[in-house]
């Protein structure tokens, strides 16, 4: 690039300070979230990159793929002799259990939302946002333990190679901290980074595990007294293969690690570039991309984890898998030490590690979906929330705090991590058997029925296995709850609309005044009478004194949901009782106020004067009302919100209360 290609610097132009320069780089990437007029919400103007399909497979490939790192152990571990068994049983339930659910989540979330914004809309106001905000902290649960076990196995698979410096014995805690900090910095770096890295990643790793994989099958089938071993090892223990099947189902929650890359694949969604015609209603391109990735990545892991578990338990002595064991947690990497030697062992070692500490990736990246797309929307985060480099921060602390808490130990984070995976694909089971059944769906109600009750054994049964899960998810859900609520408290005096319309009606109320101000008495639309009118009317005349003559205009607010917080106001002018009104609906009524007058004053360049009576009662339970119903203390309320909004007292709407 040449200095003709870009404008000159102006050498009188202020450098900016070292703080200005520090925000302006946290901030980048910020959606403009201004509207007609101050207040959150708007659309971005820049288009954000989309991959392929198979791309964004890699980067939730990261965290699904990597299992293959520890699941044979894990298998071998719990199931023993029939962890093949065992993990037929995990491939079953992925692929006629998790894969239907979630292609249908993916057609019917397809912002990424998940399973959350299904229940969502089935469980609104109050209720509805405590409910979501229980989910995501299910869903933080799931996805910072992914970040940080997957990074402490990455840092358990180094430090065991034969090949590594001794003085490393013993540093589990600051290695496991470096790999989230180097996580960390991709993400701060960009996204389009974690893409490329994911895709190389996935694509070597799987790689090297056919190459393992391959070998150990032709092993097996030339060592068939292993074969014959592992069978009567079977017949000894498990005579009944009744019994043996009813042990497999037994175990499987043990398993349950395995299916971790569905949530993620869903949420990564938006990444996915979609076709030509897609809208933002109907994405068709990028529904159909997000079904092949889901079942591809299904379809690879199945195949890998079933030729695994067979190879490994036939392979590999019994008292490997166990603690302390060289097996115990890296089976495949025995295999590839034991058959390939030092050397290959040494790069699949290699590749295990990088895959590991990226999985978290796939983790990170649904973070950075899923928070802004709830919290700031619910008014439950601050507006910076909304960019990817402070959260990136955020989750990186936490993520510090608990490998520090945990002190790096990879089997004291999985029953966080199993929980807060199965109670995501429970609540996705449950959300597409309700709304199979709204549409009258009858033999998909039953089938994902079915698939929601084994999928609530499944969780209910980690649970009482590991009940540490469920206690570190609900430090996750408090801290979440807690956090959320003071945010919306702290952004009450916030405006809420995304936009402002006012209809044709509405105009022309107002079209009579051509030197303004713009009078407008605030009413409440629970006295529709036309005494109260009258009465309002009079009131408004006698104490603040307009004219005898006055033809008034009404300001009614609606309250629908006081628990929203973005919302976009419609205002209509309607005529009752000979009175003219603006009618709007919106969730809390002073901001709602505060913002049609902001917009009345840049649509007609006049400014507005809001008339309001003195609100009875007692000013804390008027204060709580307002916070919990969007009523309460309107009049000073109203003028707080427009003094927060606007700072230029020439240009800030009028207040009269009498």
């Amino acid at each position: 690039m040449t200095t003709l290609s870009r404008p000159p610097a102006d050498p009188s132009a202020p450098r900016p300070r070292p703080k200005t320069t520090v925000r302006n780089w946290l901030l980048f990437g910020l959606q403009d979230s201004k509207g007609s007029h101050q207040g959150p919400g708007g659309v971005p103007t820049a288009h954000e990159k989309k991959h392929s399909w198979w791309q964004v497979m890699c980067l939730t490939g990261v965290d699904y793929f990597s299992t293959l790192g520890y699941q044979p152990a894990i298998a071998a571990l719990a199931a023993g002799v029939i962890s093949p068994l065992a993990t037929l049983v995990l491939v079953l339930i992925t692929l006629l259990g998790a894969l239907p659910v979630y292609r249908r989540v993916a057609g019917e979330s397809h912002r990424g939302e998940g399973s959350i914004a299904m229940l969502e809309r089935l469980m609104p106001r109050w209720g509805g946002k405590l409910f979501v905000l229980v989910l995501l902290g299910f869903a933080a649960t799931d996805f910072m333990i992914t970040m940080t076990l997957s990074a402490a196995d990455a840092t358990a698979h180094l430090i065991q190679n034969p090949m590594a410096p001794g003085w490393l014995q013993g540093q589990n805690v600051p290695v496991t901290l470096f790999l989230l900090a180097m996580l960390g910095a991709v993400f701060l770096r960009g996204f389009k980074e974690a893409i490329g890295v994911a895709v190389v990643l996935v694509a070597v790793y799987l790689g090297l595990n056919l190459v393992v994989l391959a070998v150990s099958v032709f092993e097996v089938f030339t060592h068939p007294v292993a074969v014959d071993n592992w069978w009567q090892a079977i017949s000894t223990s498990h005579g009944n293969p009744l019994l043996a099947v009813g042990f497999a189902l037994l175990v499987f929650p043990k398993l349950a690690l395995g299916l971790s890359g569905f949530e993620t694949g869903v949420a990564v969604m938006p990444q996915i570039r979609g076709d030509v015609s897609d809208t933002e209603d109907n994405p068709a391109g990028r529904i159909h991309g997000a079904r092949k990735l889901l079942t591809t990545a299904a379809v690879i892991m199945s195949s890998f984890l079933i030729v695994s578990s067979f190879t490994t338990v036939v392979l590999i002595p019994a008292q490997e898998f166990q603690p302390g064991g060289q097996a115990n947690g890296r089976a495949l990497a025995f295999l590839a030490h034991e058959y390939l030697g030092v050397g290959f062992g040494t790069v699949y070692d290699i590749s295990t590690i990088a895959i590991l500490w990226f999985a978290g990736a796939s983790a990170m990246a649904g973070l950075l979906n899923l928070v802004p797309r709830y919290l700031p929307r619910y008014g439950m985060a601050p507006g910076w929330a909304r960019a990817v480099r402070p959260l990136v921060l955020v989750f990186m602390l936490v993520g510090f705090l608990i490998t520090w808490l945990f002190d790096a130990d990879v089997d004291a984070q999985g029953g966080a991590y199993a929980t807060g995976v199965l109670v995501l694909m429970t609540s996705a089971a449950v959300a597409v058997t309700l709304s199979a059944r709204r549409k009258r769906q009858r033999k998909r109600t039953v089938g994902f029925g079915v698939i929601a009750v084994l999928f609530i054994y499944t969780t209910v049964a980690n649970i009482i296995e590991r009940p540490e899960g469920i206690r570190i998810a609900s430090v996750f859900i408090l801290g979440i709850i807690v956090i959320s609520l003071l945010s919306r408290v702290g952004r009450s005096f916030e405006l809420h609309a995304t936009r402002v319309h006012l209809d044709r009606a509405a105009l022309e109320f107002m079209s009579d005044e051509l030197d303004g101000p713009i009078r407008i008495i605030a009413h409440e639309p629970l006295r529709l009478s036309p005494e109260a009118y009258r009465q309002k009317l009079d009131s408004a005349i006698e104490v603040s004194h307009l004219p005898l003559d006055y033809r008034a205009l009404f300001l009614e607010v609606v309250v629908d949901d006081s628990s929203d917080f973005e919302t976009e106001l419609a205002v209509r002018g309607i005529t009752r009782h000979g009175y003219r009104i603006l009618e709007v609906h919106g969730p809390v009524v002073p901001n709602t106020i505060a913002s049609v007058l902001l917009h009345i004053r840049d649509v007609t360049g006049l400014m507005p004067h809001i008339y309001f009576r003195w609100t009875e009662g007692n000013p804390v339970t008027n204060l709580l009302r307002f916070l919990a119903f969007g009523e309460g203390e309107i009049a000073p309320v109203t003028r707080e919100v427009l003094r927060e909004a606007e700072t230029d007292v020439t240009r800030r709407p009028w207040v009269h209360v009498g």
